[in-house]
C-alpha cells in the first residue's frame, strides 16, 4: 500500500477542507449529490428522499469542481469505466479511512466479505468494526461499499437498500442480474 495524507491507503486521499458547494447528478440508481471542498469530492449521497442530505445555507450549487466526477459516473454507469480516478476527501477516523482505503482495493466486478477486509487490515477481529465503518462511508459508490458483502455470498445491509446493491453488483458483473 501506498502512504496517503492520512498515512494509509491503496489511494491517497486528499486532507479535506469545508465542504463548500454541491452537484446533483442523475442516475440509473437515483439522483446522486456531490458535496465537494471546492478541490476534490468530500460527498457522494443518494438524494432520494429518505436519504437526503442537508446541503446548509453555506454551500453553493457548482458545477467545475465535480466535472472529472461527473463525467466518470457517466462512464461508470454506460459500462465504460471500472476505476474512478476523481480526487476524494472522505472526513474519518484513522480506521475508518483505512476501511475505506480497502474498499478502493476491491477490483470492479469483484466482492469481499467483511472479515476479508478485517484479514487485510491485519485486524481479523475486527470485523464489526469493519461493517461499522463501511456503514458511514461519505463518498458511496466511488469508494465501493456495495462491494462487500457477507461471509456466506449473501448481500448484506446497504444504505441506499439491497436492491440498489444488487443492482450495481450486477452492472459490475459480480452478482446475477
Amino acid at each position: 500500500m501506498t502512504e496517503s495524507a492520512h498515512g494509509i491507503g491503496a489511494r491517497p486521499f486528499k486532507i479535506p477542507q469545508q465542504d463548500v458547494c454541491f452537484s446533483l447528478v442523475g442516475s440509473p440508481i437515483g439522483d446522486l449529490m456531490l458535496l465537494s471542498d471546492g478541490v476534490a469530492l468530500t460527498g457522494l449521497h443518494l438524494h432520494a428522499e429518505q436519504h437526503r442530505v442537508d446541503v446548509g445555507s453555506g454551500l453553493r450549487r457548482a458545477e467545475e469542481p465535480f466535472r472529472l466526477a461527473r463525467e466518470e459516473l457517466e462512464l461508470y454507469f454506460s459500462g465504460a469505466l471500472r476505476q474512478f480516478t476523481a480526487p476524494l476527501a472522505p472526513r474519518g477516523t484513522p480506521f475508518q479511512l483505512h476501511v475505506w482505503a480497502e474498499l478502493l482495493a476491491i477490483p470492479y466486478g469483484e466482492t469481499r466479505s467483511y472479515s476479508e477486509i478485517a484479514a487485510a487490515m491485519g485486524r481479523p477481529k475486527a470485523t464489526r468494526a469493519v461493517g461499522q465503518a463501511n456503514g458511514r462511508n461519505p463518498i458511496s459508490l466511488i469508494i465501493p461499499c456495495h462491494r462487500v458483502i457477507g461471509q456466506d455470498g449473501s448481500l448484506t445491509g446497504y444504505g441506499w437498500g439491497v436492491d440498489r446493491k444488487r443492482w450495481l453488483l450486477a452492472h459490475e458483473g459480480a452478482f446475477p442480474a
